[in-house]
């Protein structure tokens, strides 16, 4: 516990708990906790994040992958940030002060199906284009929630009804795919795709010098995408990864403990997903 955190001190109780369930160590994290005690806390910048929530009347449960899919736009700034939300002092959302993402999340797995980068802030067009190479490549999906932003909501619209003719629902409606949609200013709304953006960016852009080139941009997020799919384990999943969930693969074994002192040995093996040092691939195996 004590290497791991020294290693990656953003890493949580948590998050420490679900790397040693995948080994078969199913511990909790107050013994986790219990164990960190003796190593300086640190405490990151943390931003918020959202919880789950729907109007119940409307609440999809996703059954099986790429039944429900959530789509969400983001901007990821560039050096400095954006510095203040104040004129004169604000800079304009586009490159070369930040890349627009697009990001598309299976609710069942929780698996990156896919995102999109853009320069300056996308179209109705644009985002229809990259859903079509996201559906082309891993199926279509029965539903899809998102927020009203104007690439998926007609402004001023009150209702459903009055964005009908809007290019998105003329989209869907062609697809057969359902629309549900976030409440403005609603905590916890689209909060499935909002807590990927939030791990998108703490543990991933944020611990880089984000590039300026479109290209580089791209590698960097589809390294972290890949990183997310297939060696980030999850609470929710039961410290599987998403890959795995989506795969519907069996879930591993755990181990024979009946208190903490029968606990093994256990040794970390760290590696990183091409050199990137925020990018860390850790497996716990019993020592020799």
């Amino acid at each position: 516990c004590q290497f791991l955190k020294m290693m990656f001190p953003y890493c949580g109780k948590r998050t420490l708990v679900e790397y040693f369930a995948r080994s078969g160590a199913y511990l909790s994290a107050t013994t986790v906790g219990r164990r960190l005690k003796q190593i300086p806390r640190q405490d990151p910048f943390d931003p918020q994040a959202s919880g789950f929530s729907t109007h119940p009347s409307r609440r999809v449960t996703a059954r099986y992958p790429n039944h429900v899919w959530h789509v969400d736009l983001t901007t990821v700034p560039v050096g400095g940030g954006f510095w203040t939300s104040w004129f004169p002092h604000v800079l304009p959302q586009c490159w070369p002060f930040c890349w627009w993402v697009l990001v598309i999340v299976d609710h069942f797995s929780r698996k990156c199906i896919g995102f999109a980068l853009f320069q300056g802030q996308p179209t109705s067009v644009a985002v229809i284009k990259a859903l079509n190479k996201a559906i082309k490549r891993s199926g279509k999906p029965v539903h899809i929630i998102n927020d009203k932003g104007c690439q998926f909501w007609t402004p001023k619209a009150t209702c459903i009804g009055e964005s009908r003719n809007h290019p998105y629902h003329v989209w869907a409606r062609k697809k057969r795919i359902k629309l549900r949609f976030g409440a403005v200013g609603k905590h916890g709304s689209i909060a499935i795709v909002e807590r990927f953006i939030r791990t998108l960016k703490y543990e991933g852009t944020r611990r880089i010098m984000v590039p300026l080139d479109f290209d580089g941009m791209r590698r960097e997020l589809a390294l972290i995408v890949n990183w997310y799919n297939l060696y980030r384990p999850h609470q929710s999943l039961n410290a599987q990864t998403p890959q795995e969930v989506h795969q519907r693969a069996p879930p591993r074994l755990p181990l024979q403990i009946m208190h903490n002192k029968d606990l093994p040995a256990m040794v970390a093996h760290v590696s990183y997903l091409e050199g990137r040092k925020h990018l860390p691939i850790i497996e716990l195996k019993r020592a020799a």
